[in-house]
């Protein structure tokens, strides 16, 4: 059965989008995927982290913020956090990881691209960790 991990920030509008993507890239669909929410959701995706994912062939431009909910978190196996802080649930049984990672909107498109390959190195790590890939 595959398993579901959520990647969860504030808005739902830079670090969990890229973070989703990522995963559903690298990791194998019958064993593991992943969603993203946020506490705040905003209105749309960042236009910087369109632009930047875009560079790599990944198409964030449809991507729709929503809100992080105890139920959507009731059906996943994982929760990663990027700055949610008290503002995330807390479901019994869910593994739990915080992923101190910077906000991208309003940042240069240099700072963004820095922020996109920090992620994607960390969730390969991530996936590999996991035996997901």
């Amino acid at each position: 059965m595959s398993q579901t991990v959520i990647f969860a920030c504030v808005h739902n509008a830079g670090r969990s989008q890229m973070s989703a993507a990522f995963f559903n890239r690298l990791a194998n669909p019958s064993r593991a995927h992943a969603i993203s929410a946020g506490t705040n959701p905003g209105e749309r995706v960042h236009p910087e982290v369109v632009a930047v994912m875009a560079e790599l062939g990944v198409d964030l431009s449809a991507g729709k913020p929503q809100r992080l909910t105890d139920d959507l978190a009731a059906h996943a196996a994982w929760l990663i956090t990027m700055g949610c802080g008290d503002a995330c649930p807390v479901v019994p049984g869910l593994r739990r990881e915080d992923w101190p990672l910077p906000d991208p909107k309003g940042q240069s498109p240099e700072r963004v691209r820095e922020i996109r390959d920090d992620v994607q190195r960390r969730v390969a790590a991530f996936v590999a960790a996991n035996g997901w890939g």
